[in-house]
């Protein structure tokens, strides 16, 4: 993947692991491509309602083990995922601005000011 520029197979790609991470009963209530200005990296957030109560390492092992039964079919390495608290900061600006639902939506959200916060470009598959 060009570190600068999300495409179509990054995006199908991003939907596979949350198609497998809701396919295994992890509870994902929001998912997105987020670009990381400061180190100029696309990267695939899942924000887990648990994260708080179970950390962080209990879910990545999870998710390595997602990605480790789906790896006929997923291509996205452990590193390019970040999970998050439902708590974190920038699942609470993107609230502000976007709400999907449960499923899986599609949307592009470039060049956005919320609240004084710049959201250079994300790709988002949910936001609840």
């Amino acid at each position: 993947m060009d570190k600068k520029t999300l495409v179509n197979i990054d995006i199908e790609e991003g939907k596979k692991v949350l198609e497998a991470l809701d396919d295994s009963n992890l509870s994902i209530s929001s998912a997105f491509w987020f670009f990381l200005d400061d180190i100029e990296e696309w990267r695939l957030f899942f924000v887990a309602p648990d994260f708080d109560l179970v950390g962080p390492k209990k879910l990545y092992s999870k998710v390595q083990k997602i990605l480790q039964d789906h790896k006929n079919e997923i291509n996205i390495p452990l590193e390019a995922i970040s999970l998050i608290s439902p708590k974190d900061q920038l699942i609470g600006i993107l609230k502000m601005a976007i709400t999907t639902g449960p499923g899986i939506s599609g949307i592009r959200f470039s060049g956005n000011d919320i609240n004084g916060v710049l959201i250079k470009d994300a790709y988002i598959y949910r936001v609840n």
